[in-house]
């Protein structure tokens, strides 16, 4: 045990060394893009980092800012403050502090378990909408050019503006680290595979925009037109002293009608992606760890109240820097504390070196993330397993789009609930858990009455972990049941993958028609 001790503590310290790495220009970018200062961001990371650690939770997810939550702070900052951004803020982060305080009560009484029930589908078209918002808004920054609109649409109705507006040299960095970010995974070499592609970027930018002359506010001229290149403007600020960083949250309108709104919308998106990350990270945890989502909320909780008192963006568990956590070898938490702890040192040390990073690089690296979130492949999938989800991930993306985060996760829950009844679900038996349990010497038999269906997921969730240490095999029938969606067997499929000495089987759908060909397409009795 000892002689492993410090080899543990090495590996969880150079995944931590190479998450840093990744986060540092990702926590600058998204707290950029949501109108806060970018050390708001690295603040946030600093206390994910080296203050969850000791909170319990999930063990190799790291938290931090994430993009997932850019369109909320943005939207809060605007619609608390008016024409005032810098009171926008202060008032947002009286949000962020009674969000996370609800989420220490919703962990208390063990909400974590319902982030389990939430349709792929709605999650996903939620997770688009965000995509395409966040390539909207940051596409204007890499070409150097302030749009006038703040709406989705509005901002990508004014691209062809900006395009004839653009500034040459903020284009050109923004266009290199779109360049590196999208071409780096097509890279075959080794060293391409073992360097994070957000440090080539910065590598390659942070160079090109001291030649480019980004350091000092002049004109040039560029095709005959003069353009300006101004560091207030194109390259990130930083206090020289992280203490006066600290920023105090403004409660005096935390009872208005926009802050209880905000206050609703974080605590329930970044629950939810929060905890879906967790459980996502679990299924590629090489020693198949399962974390407590409750403990995880908990821990998030407590981290969002004390990030929202010092001015930070809320925190969730992030996907990208945790599978980056995970594929360079980290073993405990203390990986997490680690990159927090490198970018505490980093802003502390060096804010000078970390303020000639231009935005229009960080806005490349966004716009990056935003075509993963919105990709091509998340609408072929949902088509893949039903036209229906299909259906519900689009009209939660555009809803969304339309609206606002809230409103379109309420109309995708609401169309899933629809079609589950047009398909022959009884409304009042799709909310009831309905489990006829038949016990063997190493087996359990249970059968699902009415409807399996994501409204009642939990309940069928909690009968196979409560049966599942004392029996060997686990057999979920669903003769009986009239429907069955994508999102109960697409969870049970990851919960089989969880469970270590039982075999979990699902059968009895032989009888029920398909949406697709694929084995986790929802399934209904022919009529």
């Amino acid at each position: 045990m000892k002689q492993g001790l410090p080899k543990t503590l090495v590996n969880d310290i150079t995944a931590g060394f190479l998450v840093f790495l990744i986060a540092l220009p990702l926590c600058l970018g998204i707290a950029g893009a949501s109108g806060v200062p970018p050390v708001a961001g690295i603040l946030t990371a600093i206390v994910g980092g080296l203050l969850t650690k000791f909170l319990g939770g999930s063990r190799l997810t790291v938290k931090g800012p994430a993009a997932g939550l850019i369109v909320i702070v943005l939207g809060a900052v605007a619609d608390l403050g008016g024409d005032d951004p810098i009171a926008g803020y202060h008032r947002m982060l009286a949000v962020g502090v009674a969000a996370g305080v609800i989420q220490i009560v919703l962990a208390l009484v063990r909400f974590g378990a319902l982030a389990e029930a939430m349709p792929t589908s709605v999650v996903h078209g939620m997770l688009a909408a965000i995509g395409v918002i966040i390539m909207s808004k940051q596409a204007h920054v890499l070409l150097g050019v302030k749009p006038e609109g703040k709406e989705p649409l509005h901002l990508i109705q004014e691209l062809p503006h900006s395009f004839a507006h653009l500034n040459p040299y903020v284009t050109i960095v923004g266009v290199v680290a779109l360049v590196i970010m999208f071409g780096m995974p097509f890279i075959k070499a080794k060293w391409a595979k073992s360097i994070p592609s957000q440090l080539v970027v910065l590598a390659v930018t942070v160079p090109l925009a001291i030649i480019l002359g980004f350091s000092d506010k002049h004109d040039y001229v560029f095709s005959g037109a003069t353009h300006i290149l101004d560091p207030a403007k194109f390259l990130v600020k930083l206090p020289s002293n992280i203490l006066t960083a600290i920023t105090l949250p403004d409660f005096s309108q935390i009872m208005s009608v926009t802050s209880i709104k905000y206050i609703v919308m974080f605590t329930i998106v970044g629950s939810i992606e929060s905890l879906l990350t967790v459980s996502a990270v679990d299924s590629l945890d090489p020693e198949r760890k399962s974390s407590d989502l409750n403990k995880d909320l908990l821990a998030a909780g407590i981290g969002n109240v004390i990030v929202s008192i010092i001015g930070g963006v809320p925190m969730i568990s992030e996907v990208v820097r945790s599978k980056s956590n995970i594929d360079n070898g980290a073993k405990t938490g203390w990986a997490n504390f680690a990159h927090g702890a490198f970018l505490l040192l980093a802003v502390a040390l060096i804010p000078g070196i970390l303020m000639k990073i231009p935005l229009a690089a960080l806005a490349g690296m966004l716009i990056f993330t935003g075509t993963r979130l919105a990709h091509v492949n998340e609408f072929k999938h949902a088509l893949h397993v039903g036209r229906e989800q299909l259906a519900v991930f689009l009209v939660t993306m555009i809803v969304t789009l339309l609206s606002d985060l809230l409103i379109g996760v309420a109309a995708g829950l609401i169309l899933d609930v629809v079609i589950h009844c047009a398909n022959g679900a009884p409304f009042g038996k799709i909310w009831k858990t309905i489990v006829e349990e038949h016990h063997h010497e190493d087996e359990v038999t249970l059968c699902v009455h009415g409807a399996g269906v994501f409204t009642n997921y939990i309940g069928l969730a909690k009968t196979i972990r409560d049966n599942a240490p004392k029996y060997t095999r686990v057999y979920v029938d669903f003769s009986e049941a009239c429907v069955v969606d994508h999102t109960v067997l697409s969870k049970l499929d990851a919960l089989k993958a969880s469970l270590v000495d039982t075999e979990l089987i699902v059968g009895g759908l032989d009888e029920h028609k398909s949406s697709t060909h694929a084995p986790t397409s929802s399934k209904w009795k022919r009529a």
